[in-house]
């Protein structure tokens, strides 16, 4: 079931070409389709493009990546189409794998973007999923 508020997730959403953004997107009812290790290598596949720092967590993923010429909704309605396809393809299910909607975070200059990559990767043990990142194999970082 979508969360009521996803609607409002799209409200003032502004996509500006090579400015960082820390993207979220959750499957559907939290469904953890990442917990199946092929599921969610065929989900990295995706999100390898233009990254800098990426986690596939069991029902949700966060990516830190340099926005080119096509809009947040575009690429995230790129990557959520073709991860749908594939995982579908893997699993032998249909329909859709996504909630509707994602948040995004446009960084600033003065950010500290490997901080926000630290916090993207470190999503794992913050979960209790691991006691080391470094045990997780669903993430990566241009700086690490």
């Amino acid at each position: 079931m979508d969360r009521p508020h996803s609607d409002q997730l799209r409200l003032g959403r502004f996509s500006e070409t090579s400015r960082l953004y820390l993207l979220t997107s959750t499957t559907l009812d939290r469904v953890p389709m990442f917990s199946d290790f092929h599921c969610a290598r065929l989900m990295v596949a995706e999100l390898r493009v233009r990254s800098l720092a990426w986690v596939v967590m069991p029902d949700h993923f966060h990516w830190l990546v340099e926005l080119g010429p096509a809009s947040l909704r575009r690429v995230m309605r790129r990557v959520k189409s073709r991860s749908t396809v594939m995982i579908n393809r893997h699993t032998g299910r249909s329909g859709r794998l996504w909630q509707k909607g994602f948040h995004d975070r446009a960084l600033r200059r003065e950010d500290d973007v490997q901080a926000v990559a630290r916090y993207i990767v470190l999503n794992p043990k913050r979960a209790g999923l691991v006691s080391r990142v470094g045990d997780y194999p669903h993430w990566d970082a241009i700086w690490l």
